[in-house]
């Protein structure tokens, strides 16, 4: 028999609850409809004015499908390549080891450091590439100089620094795929991808499907990087949604009301994708179930 909490009980969740989630969506809610300002919020009602505003902002529309691009490819390319690196991991035998606790490292460096890195790395100009095809008498190039170049540097760099979180959850999956099982699938004859996709694959699948949602939600949250790296250029090819709320609220006219607007789209344009993720995750593990 179920027996009901009592309303006591559940008080400091419900407040907790109100505090961080329903509060913050209320005050939300409101900035989108009143012109407000860091100085001066929620200083008059607009109506729907602001979101005619949001998206007349040149960079705002745009920001969305490239978000949405940029978080795709990042999760399918993380993921990917994290299973491949927890299984060769696995192959090794044992733990993690010494070798897995080197490929967190970037994993474990702040995003600031990392895109500060990546930028020393890559500078046209003083360079450390620059600098080594400089020594062998081959000309420099500039990642930066272009659109695609830019957001390809953007995509890899973020790729290299949120594979290992892939492999380490990927790493842990394969630990509970029962090895009687595998060893049995090699004596029936079986190969190493038959072995994988009747036997690991089924039984890791549930915990992937969830690293590719994360993966997708991460990738949707760049911000750090761009403000180290691109300043969201050249041009608006490297401003994703986040740094452009971020322009629109806390720089320039600090208009909070168009950038609460642009947050509540965004926001619905994340939770559409990670709700198409998340069906597509049941279909599939129901299929192997």
């Amino acid at each position: 028999m179920i027996r009901r909490v009592p309303l006591w009980l559940a008080s400091p969740a419900i407040a907790g609850l109100a505090l961080f989630l329903v509060y913050p969506t209320a005050y939300l809610l409101a900035l989108a409809l009143t012109k407000s300002s860091l100085a001066k919020p929620l200083s008059r009602f607009t109506g729907l004015d602001n979101v005619a505003t949001a998206f007349a902002s040149p960079a705002f529309s745009p920001s969305l499908w490239k978000s949405t691009l940029f978080a795709v490819i990042a999760a399918v390319l993380t993921t990917l390549l994290g299973l491949a690196l927890a299984i060769l991991l696995r192959r090794r035998g044992g733990g993690f080891g010494v070798l897995g606790a080197l490929f967190l490292l970037p994993l474990v460096t702040a995003p600031v450091l990392v895109g500060v890195a990546w930028k020393l790395l890559l500078a046209p100009v003083g360079g450390g590439l620059a600098g080594l095809f400089g020594s062998v008498g081959m000309a420099g190039f500039n990642p930066f100089g272009s659109g695609f170049g830019a957001f390809t540097v953007l995509l890899l760099m973020h790729v290299w620094q949120w594979t290992p979180f892939a492999a380490l959850i990927a790493f842990a999956a394969l630990g509970v795929v029962r090895h009687e099982l595998l060893e049995s699938a090699r004596i029936d004859g079986a190969n190493p991808w038959r072995t994988f996709t009747t036997v690991t694959w089924p039984a890791i699948a549930p915990t992937i499907w969830a690293v590719v949602v994360l993966e997708l939600v991460i990738g949707y949250k760049v911000f750090d990087s761009i403000v180290v790296m691109t300043s969201g250029g050249p041009g608006f090819s490297t401003a994703l949604s986040p740094y452009v709320i971020y322009q629109t609220g806390l720089r320039g006219s600090f208009d909070m009301g168009t950038a609460a607007v642009q947050t509540l789209v965004f926001a619905f344009v994340v939770g559409t994708v990670a709700t198409a993720v998340t069906t597509l995750r049941a279909r599939a593990v129901k299929a192997d179930a």
